[in-house]
């Protein structure tokens, strides 16, 4: 039997409205496919299929490239309910279709022509690129391919991950800018008429996004400035932060287990902070974060003097107990991915949490590991059991080596209703499918699964190609509505 404890009294965080992932789904679609009916209703001279298939191509590929602003992680609303995992991986596809409907676009034009005559298709095609009237869709195409193009070299670009980020935005905004100036300049449906006022509707709504993102943020985060009390090292390049609000803030209304964008001194400014998982409970004042020295950002965390002005932008993510509820919790950990986890464990402790829980927890070498005393302390309060395992051996250590299999796992889960029990896993990409798929594999339901990672490596989970066949009828549906407009 599940414990009779409401969301509130479980978290200590109100439950705020957001969306689900279906219903989500049909707002999109039903915003990519309202140029297309739009569209079918305007009086122009009748365009062949192929010039309506490119028509169509242009008209889907500038709403979702505008939609791409929202599908960013940023908004609670969208994110909320699916997670920041969910999220980013509909955003990175959502790129690819937007990237194919957009160099389809001219292609569509120029082919029946091609078919007829290649010389004549291919001047066609040159003009289009080349003429000043059509200018301005050839740098929204050139923005947007540069800006697939960085974001799937981003790791291997030698850039710092802010100017990396600057970048993106300055070239998303030239590929919708040029893209609007383009549909309202050379389109045959988009000129006059109700399609006209939507593009600049549709500019002013992206217009109003940026706002949101870059300048009423950053004034937030100057008007309600967080201090750093004290930075504590837990293991090797492992710090903990406890960060308070400064007088006149108020509090964080979070979950255990969600995540902050931080920012720090007079870097205080949207474009410069980076995600961290809150490793607290929301019934302690203020935040603990748990940073691991792993970039630009991070290689001096452990000497940021107390005192130092704060900016905090959350809560985000959905991480949590309140938003995937069990009668028994798996908490797994890899690395750095102790930080939210220990926000969850240290919730369970302050709540007195009556369920069985049970946390596996990976590191890469004995000294990675953080909060082992803590970890011992909360078999005190809690139904825990834990599972420690080193990939290396090192001195002093008496815990399991290797790496966290479907066997230990199994043990672990002893005695638990495996329906009943959510799991909730957070570590680097290759170890959280890898122990995804093992849990799928022992008994626990697909959707009783949860997890958040640094990184992409180490393929796809179960999960995730589920998620993207959903995420690709979704491009399918466009297709399809493609064709349909093309043969009307």
């Amino acid at each position: 039997m599940k414990p009779d404890l409401p969301a509130r009294a479980r978290t200590g965080h109100k439950p705020r409205l957001h969306l689900t992932g279906p219903r989500l789904a049909g707002i999109y679609l039903a915003v990519c496919l309202l140029p297309l009916g739009v569209a079918a209703t305007q009086d122009v001279a009748p365009p062949d299929t192929w010039e309506r298939a490119a028509a169509a191509l242009g008209l889907i590929a500038l709403v979702a490239m505008a939609i791409q602003f929202v599908t960013s992680g940023r908004f609670e609303s969208v994110s909320g309910r699916l997670g920041i995992d969910k999220v980013m991986a509909f955003h990175k596809i959502a790129a690819w279709w937007v990237l194919i409907a957009a160099v389809l676009h001219p292609l569509a034009y120029v082919l029946p022509t091609w078919l007829d005559a290649p010389d004549l298709g291919g001047e066609r095609l040159a003009a289009y690129l080349t003429l000043p009237h059509y200018r301005s869709g050839v740098v929204a195409l050139a923005a947007l391919l540069a800006l697939v193009i960085t974001s799937v070299l981003r790791d291997h670009l030698p850039w710092r991950y802010e100017i990396w980020r600057a970048v993106h935005v300055i070239l998303a905004l030239l590929a919708v800018g040029g893209g609007l100036h383009h549909a309202i300049s050379a389109g045959r449906f988009s000129a006059t008429g109700p399609l006209n006022a939507a593009w600049w509707v549709t500019g002013l709504l992206v217009a109003l996004v940026i706002a949101i993102l870059y300048v009423w943020r950053w004034a937030r985060l100057h008007g309600r400035p967080w201090r750093l009390v004290s930075v504590t090292r837990l293991a090797d390049r492992l710090w903990e932060l406890d960060i308070q609000p400064a007088p006149g803030t108020p509090a964080l209304d979070y979950a255990a287990g969600q995540f902050v964008w931080m920012t720090e001194g007079r870097r205080r400014f949207p474009l410069f902070d980076h995600p961290f998982s809150i490793a607290d409970s929301p019934l302690r004042p203020g935040l603990s974060l748990i940073v691991k020295e792993a970039g630009d950002f991070t290689r001096t965390i452990g000497a940021l003097p107390p005192g130092t002005a704060i900016g905090i932008d959350g809560p985000y993510g959905e991480f949590t107990l309140e938003a995937h509820p069990g009668s028994a919790v798996l908490l797994v950990a890899g690395g750095v991915g102790i930080a939210p986890v220990m926000g969850l464990l240290r919730d369970l402790v302050a709540r007195r949490d009556p369920r069985p829980v049970r946390l596996a927890y990976a590191a890469g070498a004995p000294a990675n590991f953080a909060c082992l005393p803590e970890i011992e302390a909360a078999k005190t309060v809690l139904d825990l059991r834990v599972l420690l395992v080193s990939e290396t051996d090192g001195p002093g250590w008496d815990g399991e080596l290797g790496r966290l299999s479907d066997q230990r796992l199994h043990h672990l889960l002893a005695g638990l209703e495996l329906d009943q029990t959510v799991a909730l896993i957070c570590g680097p990409g290759a170890m959280v499918t890898a122990v995804s798929d093992a849990l799928v594999s022992l008994g626990l339901p697909m959707n009783q699964v949860v997890y958040e990672r640094f990184d992409y490596t180490g393929g796809a989970s179960r999960q995730d190609r589920r998620r993207a066949l959903g995420f690709l009828t979704i491009g399918a549906v466009l297709a399809c509505a493609v064709a349909g407009f093309s043969a009307l």
